[in-house]
């Protein structure tokens, strides 16, 4: 079951491409924005129930199809690449095992435990 959703999380990120590419910015933006929602990993600077919303507010794949949507919507293509790369990075963090995370630690995720459990 672990490989059938490491490959539907990397379709998704193929997904997350293909939209890219229906927009008119430059492909190295895609690299360039790819990492970006793991700003939300600053809540943890705070606290592990401030650091869990933060993350999961920046991984959150309702939040990014919402943006695109709206997006779509405005007809503004800024707002559909937030809702792109936000899809896109929570696929490629959820294929390399990475899920949502819960207030009570770090490590704690919908996909389960993560990282050094040794706190």
């Amino acid at each position: 079951m672990k490989n059938s959703i490491k490959i539907e999380e990397l379709l998704m990120l193929g997904l997350a491409i293909y939209l890219f590419s229906t927009l008119s910015f430059a492909w190295w933006w895609f690299l360039v924005l790819i990492l970006l929602p793991d700003i939300g990993m600053l809540g943890y600077v705070f606290n592990p129930k401030t650091g869990a919303f933060t993350y999961n507010l920046f991984h959150h794949k309702a939040v990014a199809v919402l943006m695109f949507f709206l997006g779509l919507y405005l007809a503004n293509e800024y707002i559909q690449l937030i809702g792109i790369i936000i899809f896109g990075h929570a696929s490629f963090d959820r294929a390399l095992g990475y899920g949502l995370k819960y207030p009570t630690s770090f490590h704690d995720t919908h996909l389960g435990k993560i990282g050094n459990t040794n706190e």
